[in-house]
């Protein structure tokens, strides 16, 4: 999976971080999303904000890239392949 800014994702069950965790999904699914804002491959980390955007904006947090799962594998039908 590559990981890019703006992308869609999952966080992996039960290790999403305190500030994750405490969002309610806003999408009407039972698993939140969350936009990338950034990607740092050296330290595999990623910081990212719950999708969609709440009307004041959303906080944005860090996370381990092993928590992230793609969106579009989880959802094929839902999502567009990048052209």
């Amino acid at each position: 999976m590559t990981l890019q800014q703006g992308d869609r994702i999952h966080l992996a069950p039960g290790q999403a971080s305190h500030q994750a965790s405490s969002l309610s999904s806003r999408s009407g699914s039972d698993e939140p999303v969350y936009q990338v804002i950034s990607v740092d491959l050296t330290h595999q980390r990623c910081w990212v904000r719950h999708w969609p955007l709440a009307r004041h904006g959303s906080p944005v947090f860090e996370v381990s890239l092993s928590q992230v799962l793609d969106l579009h594998q989880l959802h094929p039908q839902t999502c567009q392949s990048r052209s």
